[in-house]
């Protein structure tokens, strides 16, 4: 009861937690490809953000489907879920990005708007991901089965 949910909220804060550093390491590499991309190729913002979020998104579902929700799902289907979010997401975050890109002559703009866009991305993703995606799969993979039987075998 007072027990169980509380090591459902724990759950929930380690899933969170895992959330955040996986898609803090996507954005390593969305910002590494994007700065390659944005000053050493010189291309113009909307092609190095779409590049540079298609890498780091791909990276992100890898290692979030099998690690922090630990699902068994379908992987074309959680992938096609995934490509829906982006279906949405990528041409608003663009047409937004490129809008205040246009409008804007400060130094470094490209980066705070791709600071901004990378933080709305962390938090829209992770609440489809955790209610649409991976709603009924949660701790279904390997990894989340062996976790169960080691506990089984200490409460015998």
């Amino acid at each position: 009861s007072e027990k169980v949910m509380s090591k459902e909220k724990n759950r929930e804060l380690i899933r969170t937690i895992k959330f955040v550093l996986f898609s803090a390491s996507a954005g390593v590499i969305q910002i590494l490809s994007f700065a390659l991309l944005n000053e050493l190729m010189s291309w113009p913002y909307w092609p190095s953000y779409l590049i540079s979020l298609s890498l780091s998104v791909l990276w992100n579902f890898t290692l979030n489907r099998r690690y922090t929700f630990k699902s068994a799902a379908n992987v074309p289907v959680a992938m096609l879920k995934i490509f829906a979010f982006y279906c949405v997401f990528t041409p608003v975050s663009t047409v937004l990005g490129e809008m205040v890109m246009s409008r804007t002559s400060w130094e470094f703009a490209e980066y705070v708007v791709l600071a901004c866009t990378m933080m709305a991305n962390m938090v829209t993703e992770f609440l489809f991901c955790r209610f649409v995606v991976y709603r009924n799969s949660m701790n279904t993979n390997d990894i989340a089965k062996k976790q169960a039987e080691g506990k089984d075998n200490v409460a015998k």
